[in-house]
């Protein structure tokens, strides 16, 4: 439970029980638990759009995006936002590998990463609204999805690539998580996502279903950091995270 706590305040400004002593071993091992953490997400902006949309009848979608996306921004307090315009500022600055980590520990954001935070901004609203102009078990179950199969493959990548920096926040995660790790996790992820089948079969058909790409994803981007820097840091946990979410947004879309 403590380590579980400890992924929620890290992850989140949801705070249940402050935890302010954190031993490494706790800290790493809190990450089998980071897809109950984006339940945790998923449920609070699932019941506030879900709320919204029958209040208002599903007649205004454009908000209803904004109001999703912004809203999971604010529970996390940007933390994966970050790590995404780090990521696409080192990754495709064309430099070397020490100029490539520099580059992502600058606080400063550059073309790239601003450019990657809009895209991955529009795109997500964009697959919010659609949804939200024709379904609205989709939606919820979209929204609730996106956090859950989002963490599993930040799982993925500290379990199965090796940590690029000498030190660093998510030094404890990678070494704290194993395959095993991943493979608690993912069981973990489709026990949460099994209540949606209760509301729609076919949302959560494919909550399920979205967890393939993602993956594929996670997998190739995985790799190809591996190739620039010679492994995965915590802001490229970060940017698979976000940009997982994304993918599951629009794996929904053809549900419709």
């Amino acid at each position: 439970m403590k380590s579980f706590l400890i992924g929620l305040q890290f992850l989140t400004r949801i705070s249940i029980s402050k935890q302010t002593v954190w031993t490494e071993e706790n800290f790493g091992r809190s990450v089998k638990f980071f897809p109950a953490v984006g339940a945790v997400v998923g449920i609070f902006s699932a019941l506030a759009v879900g709320g919204f949309s029958s209040l208002t009848h599903g007649y205004f979608p454009i908000f209803t995006g904004a109001l999703a996306f912004f809203l999971t921004a604010i529970l996390t307090g940007g933390i994966h936002f970050d790590g995404l315009s780090d990521t696409c500022d080192g990754l495709f600055s064309g430099r070397e590998k020490e100029k490539i980590l520099e580059i992502m520990k600058d606080s400063r954001s550059g073309s790239f990463g601003v450019l990657s935070l809009i895209s991955i901004s529009a795109l997500s609203i964009a697959a919010i609204i659609e949804l939200a102009a024709r379904s609205f078990w989709l939606t919820c179950a979209a929204i609730y999805s996106a956090p859950i199969i989002g963490r599993l493959m930040m799982v993925f990548v500290i379990g199965f690539f090796p940590y690029a920096r000498e030190s660093g926040t998510g030094k404890a995660f990678a070494k704290y998580t194993t395959k095993k790790t991943f493979a608690l996790a993912f069981v973990e992820t489709v026990l949460l996502l099994t209540p949606i089948f209760f509301f729609d079969v076919k949302a959560g058909v494919f909550a399920l279903i979205s967890i393939f790409p993602a993956w594929i994803f996670a997998r190739h981007f995985g790799k190809f950091a591996t190739k620039k820097i010679g492994g995965v840091t915590g802001d490229i946990y970060g940017a698979v995270e976000l940009i997982c979410e994304m993918i599951v947004l629009t794996t929904f879309i053809f549900a419709i």
